[in-house]
């Protein structure tokens, strides 16, 4: 059996995408894929994002929102950012740490009434799992 896959997902503050992302791979991709998350910076996990993770029995709520760090990136063997920002700011990877860049609306962004900002928050959850079930899919298959 070969080892897991190290995939480290970034983002500008590691409190909602990325933690999403995080979420969803190591549920999902248990035993094929290691999972972490970070950011440029750590804002703290958004309530919101706990929230619509809870709502399909994903728990995020034990992940911390934490700094990248070198460290970090040398164990990963797989960089996604999931944000503009991110990407633009990515520090320089490690020689054979790839690179991938999966955008995501940023949820935290919305406005309009709490229905609605929950509507958003939920269109990008499913869209970060949609996104993680192809990659994983395909990781399974040999195509990655």
């Amino acid at each position: 059996m070969t080892p897991p896959r190290r995939i480290l997902f970034l983002c500008t503050g590691n409190s909602c995408r990325s933690q999403m992302a995080e979420g969803f791979t190591r549920l999902l991709g248990a035993g094929m894929v290691e999972a972490g998350s970070a950011g440029i910076e750590a804002h703290g996990q958004n309530p919101r994002a706990l929230q619509v993770m809870a709502e399909i029995g994903i728990d995020i709520s034990g992940q911390e929102s934490i700094r990248v760090t070198d460290e970090m990136l040398e164990q990963a063997e797989l960089v996604v950012t999931v944000c503009g920002h991110a990407d633009e700011h990515c520090p320089i990877l490690p020689p054979g740490v790839l690179k991938e860049h999966w955008p995501f609306d940023d949820p935290a962004q919305a406005i309009g009434s709490e229905d609605e900002i929950m509507a958003e928050f939920r269109r990008v959850r499913d869209e970060i799992g949609s996104r993680i079930e192809h990659y994983l899919l395909h990781l399974k298959t040999g195509q990655v």
